[in-house]
């Protein structure tokens, strides 16, 4: 039996694209696991960039047609007479030393080498906010967000009736006139000069050269009247373009629990919020600086390295990493100039005697001075205490204060959207 197959499918200057992304979509699952190992290694700086994926080459081979054993044929299968079921199979004599792949120098044996292929940055964020669970439209979001203002930029001639600029038709309109009626205007002047000049001769009304000169006056004036008072030609609409928005300046205070309650797991769900944290200001303002604080019963600036894999713990104290965000904003970001943006991310298992000191701390001294300050507690149970003090302060600075709980990684996004969706003026 013959098998032909044809492929009918359009040949597309975009083809390589289609073969990337079905080639993404069919091993999907290493790619998404090599991401998840990029991010535990990531900055939160490093998060908008692409990456290298390796893929083990037995994991590539492609399904391949081949001719069968044709004919009428006979096997015969060798039996088992050693081994039963439940025996254990002996380890080859020599470990396998020498045999290529997995031992010594060879000159036996060969293999594939890792597949390796580079993830854009688009790629990478689908990959990186696909694991987080988030809608498609919210991914392309994330990934391509560029904000603009639309401001005047003189006129054109089309445009919708609601952008017509009356003062500027009108002008336009007035002035097509006048220089469309001026030759008219001159030879009437002219003709009228013509008239008056025969009259003061004596000439009667009914002189044949009176009567022609009248009738060319009037029919001047006529097409004079018949000019259009506005024509197509004459619409002016308000032109308006798109510009980027003048950039200001902004710094994203990271504040940290790192208690011994707060454990391995619960740190990398704060690091993948203040990196969609970061993700979000980087793509509004030109300039971030940011500024990382731990905090367990002391709280410390440190660099980003050490804010996310530094192993030093202890107990809780909240209202220390507050007093030092309270401190470092009236010393380095005390101008007006600056946007001043906090996360700060806990297990809420503060100190009883610390968590009223830690909402007057922001009440009265951090609150009245920042954008934004969004809590977020990383707990699968009740809320703590931390949270219950906290709950007054949202009444008292609307806008400006949210909290939100993240129980697992299918929370981050959907708490993030929460915290930072666009309000409506």
């Amino acid at each position: 039996m013959t098998v032909r197959i044809i492929d009918r499918r359009f040949d597309s200057k975009h083809k390589s694209a289609v073969n990337r992304q079905r080639f993404i979509r069919r091993f999907k699952g290493q790619i998404r696991k090599a991401v998840a190992d990029a991010i535990t290694r990531r900055g939160i700086t490093d998060i908008d960039s692409g990456e290298n994926i390796a893929i083990p080459g037995k994991d590539i081979s492609e399904p391949q047609f081949q001719h069968g054993q044709g004919g009428v044929w006979e096997g015969v299968q060798p039996g088992n007479d050693r081994f039963h079921s439940g025996d254990e199979i002996e380890r080859p004599a020599g470990g396998g030393s020498g045999k290529g792949r997995g031992g010594g120098a060879s000159n036996e044996g060969e293999h594939l080498d890792d597949f390796v292929f580079t993830l854009s940055r688009d790629e990478f964020l689908d990959i990186f906010f696909d694991d987080l669970a988030l809608p498609n439209l919210v991914k392309r979001q994330l990934a391509k967000l560029e904000e603009f203002k639309r401001v005047r930029a003189g006129f054109t001639h089309s445009g919708v009736p609601t952008n017509i600029n009356i003062v500027r038709t009108m002008r336009d309109a007035t002035g097509r006139r006048i220089a469309a009626s001026a030759p008219y205007r001159a030879k009437i002047r002219e003709l009228q000069a013509r008239l008056d000049e025969l009259l003061r001769d004596h000439r009667t009304e009914i002189d044949p050269e009176v009567v022609a000169l009248r009738k060319e006056i009037a029919r001047l004036k006529l097409r004079i009247e018949a000019i259009p008072f506005i024509d197509d030609f004459d619409l002016r609409y308000n032109n308006r373009i798109r510009i980027p928005q003048p950039s200001t300046q902004a710094v994203m205070f990271c504040l940290m629990d790192v208690s011994g309650s707060m454990d391995e797991q619960k740190k990398q769900t704060a690091k993948r919020f203040f990196m969609l944290l970061y993700l979000f200001l980087q793509r509004s303002y030109e300039k971030i600086e940011l500024v990382f604080i731990r905090h367990h019963t002391t709280a410390t600036e440190v660099n980003e390295d050490d804010f996310f894999h530094s192993r030093e713990s202890g107990g809780t104290v909240v209202s220390s990493a507050l007093d030092l965000m309270q401190k470092i904003m009236a010393e380095r970001y005390s101008s007006s100039l600056w946007n001043i943006y906090a996360a700060q991310a806990s297990d809420g298992d503060n100190w009883e005697n610390d968590s009223p000191r830690c909402a007057e701390l922001l009440a009265e001294r951090i609150l009245p001075g920042v954008q934004y300050f969004a809590y977020i507690e990383i707990t699968p149970g009740e809320p703590q205490n931390l949270w219950k003090e906290y709950q007054g302060l949202e009444p008292r600075f609307p806008g400006r204060f949210a909290m939100q709980r993240i129980e697992g990684l299918e929370d981050i996004y959907p708490v993030f959207r929460e915290l930072f969706r666009k309000k409506l003026a």
